[in-house]
């Protein structure tokens, strides 16, 4: 049996994640810090909803010296999936040292267990935020990406060039993925889709920036982890050339969108939510945040050239499992 090494375990798509490989026959062993920045409650929930398997939980922080090394040591993972980090743009503004400690240090700690122990393959996450300031769209993984608009969105870039230096130096195998706006069950309480739906139901007003003039790509978490699924064996460095491939020229190093390729006007999202819960939204409208951008959007060809696949769960669809989910977990 095969080993898997997860970080965020506990998290939303980390637990996802989890479950997935474990269905798929892997020995998963998580890493997560457990820490309050929402309800420790819904993440341990997370982790007793996890299918039978193999599964190891260990707690403690990735930035901790010696604690990634030690499991490397103990387990040689085949496969590292990277999910852990501080989350958050808004948070970012106010506590930028959490996101080095956690975002960068965490994953300088991830690359130096791995350089002793290299797995088949390693996959990163990364954030579409990190496209920063662009504006040309759709984003493809060859643009230029220099102009990060908040923390959060400057230590995910960071860790991209990170993870390059040690593809090249150490020969790793890396799969970065820059992820775009993903929701679903499970979801955290600080991202829109569970804001809103919590305040709709309560018949309280929801906030909406930049007066509601806001794109999108929002992705659901089952089509993410199927693609992450689908990646695990495309390794870089590994088969045919493919045209427009992000393939660094120097490194086993690889970066992947894995988006909807759909970008969906913020109202529309407010108005599947408000279909899904029957109610009407209170609007707030409010002024564009520091570090938020207005519109995203995935070309994730490159996704469905190495894979054939393509997420496609459409919005009212996800919303309505969402919805579902949300009723059923918080008894409404």
């Amino acid at each position: 049996m095969k080993t898997a090494l997860v970080t965020g375990a506990a998290g939303f798509i980390g637990y996802h994640c989890c479950a997935r490989l474990l269905r798929d026959g892997w020995q998963v062993i998580g890493v997560d810090a457990m820490t309050d920045y929402y309800d420790v409650v819904l993440k341990r929930a997370r982790l007793a909803n996890l299918p039978d398997g193999p599964f190891e939980l260990v707690e403690g922080r990735l930035e901790t010296p010696g604690l990634l090394q030690d499991l490397f040591d103990r387990h040689r993972p085949d496969l590292v999936v990277h999910l852990a980090a501080q989350a958050g743009v808004r948070y970012s503004l106010d506590n930028p040292r959490v996101y080095l400690d956690t975002n960068v240090t965490g994953t300088f700690e991830l690359l130096e267990a791995a350089r002793w122990h290299p797995p088949a393959h390693t996959l990163l996450a990364s954030s579409s935020s990190a496209y920063g300031a662009k504006t040309e769209m759709p984003y493809a993984e060859t643009d230029r990406a220099d102009h990060q608009m908040s923390f959060y969105a400057a230590t995910k870039k960071a860790t991209e060039n990170l993870a390059h230096v040690y593809a090249h130096l150490h020969d790793l195998p890396i799969t970065m993925f820059r992820f775009f706006t993903v929701y679903g069950p499970w979801g955290r309480p600080d991202m829109a889709p569970h804001k809103f739906t919590r305040a709709i139901l309560s018949g309280e007003p929801i906030d909406i920036y930049n007066h509601g003039d806001m794109q999108r790509d929002f992705t659901y978490v089952d089509d993410l982890v199927h693609a992450l699924s689908l990646l695990v064996d495309q390794i870089p460095g590994e088969g045919p050339t493919i045209t427009g491939d992000s393939l660094s020229p120097v490194a086993p190093w690889r970066l992947v969108n894995i988006g909807n390729s759909a970008p969906v006007p913020l109202m529309e999202f407010i108005a599947a939510i408000e279909k899904a819960t029957g109610r009407q939204a209170i609007r707030n409208m409010m002024q564009m945040q520091p570090g938020d951008v207005p519109a995203t959007w995935a070309d994730a060809t490159l996704l469905q050239a190495l894979t054939g696949y393509a997420p496609q769960t459409d919005l009212q669809t996800g919303i309505d499992r969402f919805v579902s989910w949300f009723r059923a977990y918080y008894g409404l």
